[in-house]
């Protein structure tokens, strides 16, 4: 076992350090904090401002969640009937592949269908991205305004907090 030596124990780990400084900060710190009760007055939180402010909140994400939801509702009737109106046509067309005539008409016919099947797609591919966006756009519309609200609440609180002091 080693010995212990007179160098070991040095004074450095049991000095103190300044105290006028950490004095002088904590004096600030009291004299900025005493400000805030000057005239014997605490400051004051408005917890029913706050509240409201936060029930607002919550309305406009019901009312944006409400309305992503009804168009989600409307793009899954629209996908329905779309769905409907192909086997329709499908139903149809298999009928005038059935009928007597020839192979050049038949093949006509169907590149007739064809076409007609495919512009079809398209529009309603468009007309149901169009549905999305519009949900999109009516969602964030709502949320939106809250904030520019929310800002504007901040705001008119910290000049009423400013013209109180």
């Amino acid at each position: 076992m080693a010995k212990a030596t007179a160098s070991d124990f040095t004074t450095d780990s049991f000095k103190f350090g300044d105290f006028t400084k950490a004095y002088a900060d904590f004096n600030k710190f009291a004299a900025d904090y005493s400000k805030m009760f000057a005239n014997g007055k605490a400051p004051s939180f408005d917890f029913e401002a706050a509240f409201a402010s936060q029930r607002k909140n919550v309305e406009a994400l019901t009312a944006a969640n409400q309305l992503a939801f009804q168009g989600a509702q409307a793009v899954f009737r629209r996908q329905v009937e779309l769905v409907r109106e192909a086997f329709d046509r499908f139903g149809s067309v298999s009928k005038d592949f059935v009928a007597p005539g020839s192979a050049e008409e038949k093949l006509a016919k169907q590149a007739e269908l064809s076409k007609a099947a495919f512009e079809s797609a398209l529009a309603n591919a468009r007309e149901i991205g169009e549905l999305v966006q519009k949900t999109s756009e009516d969602a964030i519309e709502v949320i939106s305004k809250r904030v520019a609200a929310n800002f504007d609440e901040v705001k008119a609180a910290l000049k009423t907090k400013a013209v109180k002091n």
